[in-house]
């Protein structure tokens, strides 16, 4: 039985995993990753990478451990790796790991207003200038540790930084390459003249390499410790990219990751920008596609937040039962704004909350609090996606939809109705980064495999009165909390 190693270093916890090529999971193990507050700034994370570095080979090891001894004919004969996109890892002129800035790090906002050329930024990168990308974090990490100028050799993307482990061979694969803001997403190179806007010299990025490239085998002392032979470890990519390989879209479809944050992406083969700017534009995994993204922000984050906060003690489950027993009128009562980002507004909401009548009803319960975060879920996505349609319009009746978030089934069902659209579940949706690495494993390899996450599973909009209500008193809600931080 031949199988993958997948490597996934996600926002929040690391996670491994070994799959068939058919894409059944034999073991996955996961932990949580460790941030740290660099008061050097004033909002600037890091983490340690040796200690992922560690946890890695700690928990792959336990993965194979366990698929070995359920399946004893069963051979590793591919590795990879996706991770969270605008994370890097920095790396000095000996090879070794100088420190590791993960997504959520904005070390470089204060240098923001430093780039005098913002227009051109967006046009040959697919997003404005901002702290969330690389290229910023990197120039704020030099100007407060000047002495690492000397010192720092490279920087790489997360997942490109496991495969550089692995392999002793160290690329910045294109997908992430496009979180930078030093590349140029149309042509698919790095820029010259977008490194000295940052101040980023050239030379401290890696060569360009897509997806599924074999980079040579895991080294002899990790092949050792895993006790496997002969394993290529295959270049990977960006968590949301992989996410999106594993619905198996066509050229024109849209997919909503629901995880963390909540892409909503069309698949193309064109470069496509947004004359207003409020759009990213991303190379895909291949080299023939584009990723066209508007992106409703922590949405699955909040819901996250929610359940731990009302149901800290209760399997999900329990909340969809809850939540089944409410209906759409009553949902009227209790109205949220979490913070959900809406491309079309000119800046993040920052303010929100519940908003209901007083004094506070008896009959308000815990799923009343999560129905409205849903709500609120649905119709942040419904804007966002208006603005993509907008922008690039097709006619279709459905959509993808990949991640955690897609457990939910009054979600679902929600967010169908609020679209007025068909939503479309591969089988093994739960694990989307996962099962899109296996597909590129199975490309890169060019094994044919009748992958059982090929199935699909459509749920159907409804048509519902009350949505128009909830709309409008949810558009409400969302003016007075932007009112409120206007008057600040």
């Amino acid at each position: 039985m031949n199988a993958y190693l997948i490597i996934d270093v996600g926002t929040g916890n690391l996670r491994v995993a070994v799959c068939t090529a058919k894409g059944d999971v034999l073991a996955l193990q996961r932990k949580d990753i460790r941030y740290y507050n660099d008061t050097k700034y004033p909002d600037a994370q890091y983490f340690n990478p040796d200690n992922v570095w560690k946890d890695i080979i700690d928990l792959s090891k336990e993965v194979l451990s366990v698929a070995k001894k359920d399946n004893k004919d069963l051979t590793i004969v591919a590795g990879t790796s996706t991770s969270q996109r605008e994370g890097v890892v920095l790396i000095d002129i000996d090879g070794n790991d100088i420190i590791g800035l993960p997504n959520h790090d904005h070390r470089g906002r204060e240098w923001e207003s430093t780039i005098t050329n913002p227009d051109e930024v967006y046009k040959k990168t697919g997003r404005k200038v901002s702290s969330l990308f690389s290229a910023l974090k990197v120039k704020g990490f030099l100007n407060r540790y000047p002495e690492y100028e000397d010192t720092l050799a490279k920087f790489t993307s997360i997942s490109d930084w496991v495969t550089y482990k692995l392999s002793g061979s160290m690329v910045y694969e294109h997908s992430q390459a496009s979180e930078t803001n030093l590349y140029d997403v149309q042509n698919k190179k790095w820029n010259e003249a977008l490194c000295e806007s940052f101040g980023i010299p050239i030379s401290i990025l890696p060569p360009l390499a897509y997806a599924g490239k074999e980079l040579g085998s895991i080294l002899p002392e990790i092949s050792a410790e895993w006790k496997i032979e002969e394993v290529k470890v295959l270049v990977g990519g960006a968590d949301t990219q992989m996410a999106i390989n594993s619905t198996a879209p066509e050229l024109n479809d849209l997919v909503i990751v629901a995880g963390t944050t909540t892409p909503i992406v069309k698949v193309k083969d064109v470069y496509t920008l947004d004359d207003r700017q409020r759009t990213w534009t991303n190379s895909h995994l291949f080299n023939y596609q584009y990723i066209l993204e508007v992106n409703a922000g922590v949405t699955g984050l909040n819901l996250q937040r929610l359940k731990q906060f009302f149901y800290p003690k209760e399997p999900y489950e329990v909340m969809e039962k809850e939540l089944n027993g409410l209906s759409l009128s009553s949902a009227s009562t209790t109205i949220a704004s979490l913070g959900s980002l809406i491309c079309a507004e000119p800046a993040p909401l920052t303010i929100g909350g519940f908003v209901f009548k007083t004094p506070v009803n008896h009959e308000l319960t815990r799923a009343d609090f999560v129905l409205s975060a849903i709500i609120d879920m649905a119709f942040s996505i419904h804007e966002n996606l208006k603005v993509l349609l907008e922008i690039d319009d097709n006619d279709t009746d459905f959509l993808w939809i990949c991640g955690g978030g897609a457990q939910g089934r009054v979600f679902m069902q929600i967010l169908a109705n609020v679209l007025k659209m068909k939503l479309r579940i591969r089988t093994g949706f739960e694990q989307a980064s996962v099962n899109g690495a296996v597909k590129l494993c199975n490309k890169a390899l060019g094994i044919e495999s009748d992958q059982t996450h090929n199935d699909y599973e459509e749920i159907n909009w409804q048509d519902s009165p009350e949505i128009d209500l909830l709309y409008k008193k949810w558009k409400a809600v969302r003016q007075q909390f932007r009112a409120l931080q206007e008057n600040e």
